[in-house]
């Protein structure tokens, strides 16, 4: 994924939120971290996230996106049971085969995501993959205002379908693809592992797509995997794509609500644009731009007013 890490999935809007961790002095050490703002440590989150997939790309033409993605997520659990040890495995038996679910979902979104990136910019890509959270969000809600949210995020879609936008069509069908996963894995995690730490989840869940994608990554890649230049930049993509996001969200839940972490997660498809830019040299048209602001306008508010609710 992306737009997408696992552990970011439980905060997006209309999903679970995910859990405020309390006391012994962790605000404070949080607030100094990202210097007392909150919003910092959002983008930097983001900003981990899309550079981890930019990176990503680099590798595509040696190991495939399927066998880019397969060391990712294998990588990221092994860092995530490196870094927390016990904790990383303290799932709830009960949640088990949830997190299977979970980890079925994942690999298909991520897979979807990778093959998009492969074929379109990175902030385009994202815009189309945040629709599917977004949609989550305004179906669960009974607003009639949110269907104008919906309505102004779906104006950003037809943009980016229009022939000026020039947008690859199978790489818009592939972002298309992971927003649906994205919807998918926000919808199982609120009906199955809503009892459960987010940590040992976002563990087992990167374990169980590694583990499905074994076999396609090896069909694909083949022995370029073992290569040490493609698994230390796949090191690389593994904590900037999942460790390294997971940890900044746990400062950033520790000063702010919930409601609040989504909204500003709505700037997500405008860092992946600026990283897209500034990484990957990827420019975006006007009209790639408007649906962008589309999209990220429609979620913000969303996120809003639910929180307002």
């Amino acid at each position: 994924m992306s737009a997408a890490a696992a552990v970011v999935d439980l905060a997006a809007p209309g999903g679970p939120a995910p859990r405020r961790g309390g006391g012994g002095g962790v605000r404070p050490r949080a607030a100094a971290f990202a210097g007392g703002s909150a919003p910092l440590l959002v983008v930097a989150l983001a900003v981990s996230m899309h550079l981890g997939s930019a990176v990503a790309t680099g590798l595509f033409a040696q190991a495939g996106p399927i066998g880019v993605l397969w060391l990712r997520c294998l990588l990221a659990a092994l860092l995530l049971l490196a870094i927390f040890r016990g904790r990383a495995l303290a799932l709830p038996r009960a949640s088990r085969t949830g997190v299977v679910a979970l980890g079925v979902v994942l690999a298909a979104m991520n897979a979807c995501f990778f093959e998009a990136i492969d074929r379109i910019p990175l902030g385009v890509a994202s815009t189309i993959e945040f629709t599917g959270p977004l949609l989550v969000a305004v179906l669960g809600s009974r607003r009639p205002r949110d269907v104008g949210f919906a309505l102004l995020a779906g104006l950003g879609v037809v943009l980016l379908g229009s022939p000026s936008a020039n947008v690859d069509t199978l790489g818009a069908l592939f972002a298309f693809g992971s927003a649906v996963c994205w919807a998918a894995y926000i919808l199982l995690a609120k009906r199955l592992v809503g009892g459960a730490e987010p940590l040992p989840v976002l563990t087992y869940t990167l374990a169980t797509a590694a583990a499905v994608l074994t076999a396609p990554a090896l069909a694909t890649a083949g022995p370029s995997l073992w290569d040490g230049h493609v698994i230390a930049v796949g090191f690389a993509v593994a904590a900037l794509a999942s460790a390294i996001p997971y940890l900044l969200e746990l400062l950033a839940l520790r000063m702010v609500s919930a409601a609040t972490f989504s909204i500003l997660l709505s700037l997500e498809p405008a860092i992946a644009a600026l990283v897209g830019l500034v990484v990957l040299g990827q420019a975006l048209g006007a009209v790639e731009i408007a649906a962008m602001g589309c999209v990220v306008v429609a979620s913000a508010a969303a996120a809003r007013a639910a929180s307002a609710t």
